[in-house]
């Protein structure tokens, strides 16, 4: 199999040059097993492009340049091969991730750096246009009384249960040294009526991570900076946010997947958990269900990557600083979790990984290397490393579209 890969250039202390090619056994293989490798590069690339997404038509293929702050297009020239298409567009400070609407007409970059959540139009050969800048995001700790409780939707605590409260007493009762096991516990009674409404405590700032189009073209986006996740409606070619789910200060919503079952699932880079969210009967988004992701993590820890197995059954969270991937399994149609193991992720620094079939991919940021593991698909656990090869500072995995 083939797949392009996303890095870290020099601007951003990384050792990539550009677009990296990958292969998976041959080109021409269903399957990822095989002996991996990398190529020259698919196109030279200043200002890291550490994430790259296509165009449903697949021709045309989109970088967030983390380092420049703007997002490129690209036009597939060959099989390994790009140019340019249209002038680089600003999208804000540290572009981290760019998502493209199934229909093809926009895309959606989030950015790190400043918290940006943009939309960009695209015309019908791909070329980007001008962005329209998205509301910005507010800290709920920051906004007084009428704030959220973390841990609830708009309507308030899940399923009628403070989860913050419950998870305090359950720490309590687990001692010490398992206290930073039990989500939820570190939330807030109350946010500080200190807070200026509207602004953000001291050394919190919005810092907007990813986008993700659902089935039916909500537009939902993270902000680990604001522990919030967004949900937007796309009417129009406009963003507007129609609901958001607060959750527990600190924990971080980095990338979310989405389930069959019709929740969405959310990895947390500083809390290291997954949670489950899902809407009301009135079409409003609240947290339903969470998990550590494993006992085994340890301080200092962040989550990176989320995705699912190939049935479903088993999420997968990548873990720097132990260097691991969380495996969790899927339980009571798709709300609550089990977590089943950690396993060594077979480099340093699992920035982003990909499922293909009983193959998991894994890029080591730190170890400039990508390496290939094998899933036991019957318990959903991580094997020993198959396949390894070098990648600098790889920080993004994309199939080919082709």
């Amino acid at each position: 199999m083939r797949f392009f890969l996303g890095g870290y250039t020099a601007d951003r202390d990384g050792h990539a040059t550009g677009m990296g090619v990958l292969h998976a056994g041959t080109p021409h293989d269903v399957l990822a097993g095989g002996p991996l490798g990398t190529g020259p590069d698919a196109v030279t690339v200043g200002g890291s492009p550490s994430w790259i997404a296509w165009h449903p038509h697949g021709d045309v293929l989109y970088a967030a340049l983390e380092g420049a702050g703007v997002v490129q297009a690209f036009r597939r020239t060959g099989v390994e091969s790009f140019v340019r298409l249209g002038a680089a567009v600003t999208a804000g400070d540290a572009v981290c991730h760019v998502a493209v609407a199934p229909d093809g007409a926009s895309l959606v970059a989030s950015c790190w750096g400043d918290g940006r959540v943009v939309r960009i139009a695209l015309a019908a050969d791909g070329t980007p246009a001008a962005p329209e800048i998205a509301a910005a995001a507010d800290d709920p700790c920051g906004s007084g009384a009428g704030a959220p409780e973390p841990g609830t939707g708009a309507l308030g605590p899940v399923g009628g249960i403070d989860l913050a409260a419950a998870a305090r007493a359950l720490r309590d009762a687990a001692g010490a040294e398992f206290a930073h096991l039990v989500p939820f516990a570190d939330a807030p009674d109350e946010p500080d009526q200190a807070d200026v409404p509207g602004s953000a405590p001291e050394g919190r700032s919005s810092r907007a991570h990813q986008a993700r189009f659902l089935p039916d073209n909500t537009l939902v986006t993270t902000d680990a900076g604001f522990d919030l996740v967004r949900f937007w409606s796309t009417a129009g070619g406009r963003l507007r946010e129609r609901g958001r789910v607060v959750l527990p200060r600190g924990s971080g919503p980095r990338h979310t997947v989405w389930h069959p079952s019709g929740h969405l699932y959310v990895v947390t880079e500083h809390s290291l958990e997954l949670l489950a969210l899902a809407p009301d009967a009135a079409g409003a988004w609240r947290l339903v269900g969470g998990t550590p992701l494993s006992p085994a993590v340890s301080a200092g820890d962040a989550a990176a990557e989320v995705a699912l197995s190939r049935d479903a059954q088993f999420v997968y969270a990548g873990v720097r600083g132990t260097d691991a991937i969380a495996s969790v399994r899927v339980r009571d149609t798709g709300a609550a979790f089990t977590p089943v193991a950690l396993a060594e992720a077979g480099v340093r620094g699992p920035r982003h990984h990909v499922v293909v079939r009983d193959t998991l991919l894994v890029a080591g940021q730190h170890s400039d290397e990508v390496a290939s593991l094998t899933l036991d698909e019957r318990i959903g656990v991580p094997g020993r490393v198959r396949h390894r090869t070098v990648a600098p500072s790889p920080s993004c995995i994309l199939a080919d579209a082709g």
